[in-house]
């Protein structure tokens, strides 16, 4: 049992560590996100 449970542990600090390509996507996201807003309030005003 006790090796289940710190394998577990092992996988859960392994997902908390930011990897690159983690702060890729989020900066992709994040750029997409920022780029669309503006795009969506202009439409949303034109067509409200």
């Amino acid at each position: 049992m006790g090796h289940i449970v710190h394998k577990e542990f092992d996988q859960i600090s392994e997902q908390q560590q930011f990897t690159t390509e983690d702060i890729l996507w989020a900066l992709g996201i994040w750029s997409v996100i920022l780029t669309l807003s503006p795009v969506i309030i202009f439409y949303v005003l034109m067509v409200g």
